[in-house]
């Protein structure tokens, strides 16, 4: 153990204060992104009084790490005064938070280093659990207590503004789908007046298809009919530690195509993987599977990447790649991806389930409608790109951080 390393058994110990009167009725998990979290749990009839408290800068984890894949659920309690979690957590709290602070503790619960450690020290057969007593050997540099107070202060400055940049990219996500909503589902898009179509006295004509009236020379089109939907090679390549990057399912979700955290493969393999399309900007990859199952994301560079496995991208012909992008993401195209599904536990979309999902779009003046909203979209997705694209560096340098933990010093 290096000199400056002191084992974090010195300055934690578990806490078991039971729910014995009901008074706390805030029941949360912990996720492997280390936040507690609203538990999904069905309580109907659980006897609520068993259940563990966890008060304010107190923490909680999970011991059993073999379903968690390479991550320990771990958190820090900092949202409420106290909650309840489940009796298979273990809280435990700094003895003195003078000599170690929690969010400092915190910052290395979240290094990777101290997930590969908890799950190497992790025992058990048929599960694997970390104990208390491995959780005690954990070693870790403990500086000043002003010196924890600036490191925590550097990365919650980089914390802030991501969570800023969030929630731009939110309003901006919310103000594409109003303007698309306004256009594409009320029908108030500009008449040749330039007026709103439908409150205008826009001709509606009533399309027993969908059920609804729409303007006059509006139908519904599918995907395939606006844009070539291309597959991704069902096999699983061998990574690399370095090379090209390929889209897995689990990189898809309702954003811009990050590909920073992607996994690597070799240009032979890149290759091999891009025979069926050469990726560039404007690309919409969808999930075919599992948990992000129907999710899109939008490749906003010209930064190249492959289609891993049960992926498939859709590349639009004659619509605006944003405009249609916005479309797939509305509540509507959902809920056609939700009849879709196959399968039970395990949801399942198939390269022409994704051909016919349905979107209403005028016949004529096409061009010129989609034209003009194209032009709305351009500004949106440009400070979106920058927003996200910001946090991308924010992240490279949070992550620079927490590695940086390992050597401080007083």
């Amino acid at each position: 153990m290096r000199s400056h390393y002191k084992q974090l058994g010195n300055y934690i110990k578990q806490v078991d204060e039971r729910n014995t009167k009901l008074a706390v009725d805030t029941l949360l998990g912990v996720s492997i992104e280390k936040v507690f979290m609203p538990s999904i749990a069905n309580t109907i009839g659980t006897d609520m009084s068993t259940y563990k408290i966890v008060k304010r800068n107190q923490f909680a984890y999970g011991p059993v790490t073999s379903r968690n894949g390479d991550k320990i659920s771990i958190a820090l309690q900092d949202q409420y005064n106290e909650v309840i979690v489940s009796q298979a957590y273990t809280p435990f709290e700094i003895i003195d938070t003078k000599a170690l602070l929690p969010e400092y503790l915190m910052m290395w619960f979240r290094r990777p280093e101290f997930d590969r450690y908890a799950r190497f020290m992790s025992h058990g057969s048929a599960r694997e659990i970390f104990e208390w007593d491995e959780m005690c050997k954990v070693t870790l540099p403990v500086p000043h207590p002003d010196k924890q107070k600036e490191i925590v202060k550097e990365y919650n400055a980089i914390v802030n503004r991501i969570n800023l940049n969030n929630q731009l990219i939110q309003k901006l996500e919310e103000t594409a789908q109003a303007v698309y909503k306004q256009w594409f589902v009320d029908f108030e898009f500009p008449d040749e007046n330039g007026q709103p179509y439908k409150s205008s006295g826009g001709e509606m004509v009533f399309k027993k298809e969908l059920e609804k009236e729409v303007p006059k020379k509006w139908t519904q089109k599918q995907v395939q009919e606006i844009a070539k939907v291309v597959d991704s090679l069902h096999t699983t390549p061998d990574y690399a530690s370095q090379g090209l990057p390929m889209v897995r399912v689990t990189d898809v979700n309702s954003g811009f195509l990050d590909l920073a955290n992607t996994m690597l493969v070799d240009n032979e393999t890149f290759e091999k993987f891009s025979k069926n399309h050469k990726s560039k900007k404007g690309d919409i990859v969808v999930s075919r599977v599992g948990a992000t199952f129907g999710e899109f994301s939008y490749a906003h560079t010209d930064e190249k990447f492959c289609l891993g496995q049960n992926t498939a991208v859709i590349i639009p012909t004659i619509l605006d790649s944003k405009l249609l992008y916005t479309a797939l993401t509305t509540s509507d195209i959902r809920n056609q991806i939700e009849a879709k599904a196959v399968g039970s536990a395990y949801s399942t979309l198939s390269l022409q389930d994704i051909k016919e999902l349905t979107l209403t779009l005028p016949d004529e003046d096409f061009e010129l409608i989609t034209h003009a909203l194209a032009e709305k979209f351009d500004i949106l997705f440009i400070n979106r790109s920058l927003c996200c694209q910001e946090n991308w560096s924010l992240i490279r340098m949070q992550r620079l951080l927490l590695s940086k933990l390992a050597t401080v010093e007083n």
